[in-house]
């Protein structure tokens, strides 16, 4: 059985308060994992794989990136100075990630 993915792994940390009144769509291509897509809808979480026709937001990154994120280890605009992750679209929602996915 394969390790979960990074994005699998956010429905144990996702926290539906933080998403309450949101609509918005995350896409991430990743360097190592492909593309998936999250949908944040009123305080529920879909991860999808694959692209999204208009997401709010799209991230290129790798996996590892994104675990560092999420744990605090880099910050958003360090990972985007250091091109460790490009980001288009409604960029500053990337930054909403860290409350919908708050750490242990």
């Amino acid at each position: 059985m394969a390790s979960p993915t990074p994005l699998e792994k956010l429905h144990a940390r996702f926290d539906p308060e933080a998403a309450r009144d949101m609509h918005e769509i995350f896409q991430f291509h990743f360097t190592d994992l492909g593309d998936y897509h999250l949908c944040v809808d009123d305080g529920a979480l879909a991860v999808e794989d694959g692209e999204h026709d208009d997401p709010s937001v799209s991230l290129s990154l790798s996996s590892d990136t994104l675990r560092r994120l999420m744990r605090g280890e880099i910050s958003g605009m360090t990972a985007l100075m250091s091109g460790q992750l490009k980001a288009t679209g409604n960029v500053m929602l990337a930054t909403r990630l860290s409350a919908l996915f708050p750490g242990d």
